[in-house]
């Protein structure tokens, strides 16, 4: 059987993110089964145009291959004036024309401490349903991950965090079907 593929989705561009981090960490906990891939190609593309939608220019190309090639996306994002970062978005609207995320199960962590980051939680919600994306319960969840808890290699040492991003993975991997490649 094939693995499952989980595609990993910072919408952070900042060196030392935490939200990358808890996606380090996710790709760290995979099990045999689960192929999780980190992208890291968000600072790199360029913004979306609708002249180019057809015949996207190769990072963004690179980007929908990638969606298309798993079966399952884990987003985590910061939080920037109340909604999501314009790098994510753009990231997203490159998404809509070609249509890679249709269907497709989808799932967030939200690491912001002291319960902010709700308005960014809520515009990802929104453009993944628009996109067509399918919320996966479990998971959508919310993990406080505080500045600093990422060691020297980017990766969350404290167990009770790593146990919370596992079980997302766990339940995100559980409602994806693996493809045929």
């Amino acid at each position: 059987m094939a693995d499952v593929r989980i595609l990993l989705i910072s919408g952070s561009t900042r060196r030392g993110s935490g939200n990358t981090a808890a996606l380090r960490t996710v790709q760290a906990l995979a099990p045999d089964g689960i192929t999780a891939e980190l992208y890291d190609g968000l600072a790199a593309l360029p913004a979306f145009s609708p002249d180019e939608d057809e015949r996207p220019p190769g990072p963004a190309a690179d980007l929908r291959a990638r969606i298309a090639a798993a079966d399952g996306l884990l987003f985590c994002t910061p939080e920037y004036a109340g909604t999501l970062p314009g790098s994510l978005k753009n990231l997203l609207d490159w998404t809509v024309g070609g249509g890679e995320i249709y269907g497709k199960p989808a799932g967030w962590v939200n690491v912001a401490v002291g319960g902010r980051g709700r308005g960014a939680e809520e515009h990802l919600a929104m453009v993944l349903r628009y996109v067509g994306a399918v919320a996966v319960d479990g998971a959508c969840v919310r993990v406080p991950v505080p500045r600093g808890a990422a060691g020297p290699d980017g990766i969350i040492t404290d167990p009770a965090i790593r146990t919370a991003l596992g079980a997302a993975l766990s339940a995100l991997a559980g409602a994806a079907t693996p493809s045929v490649r």
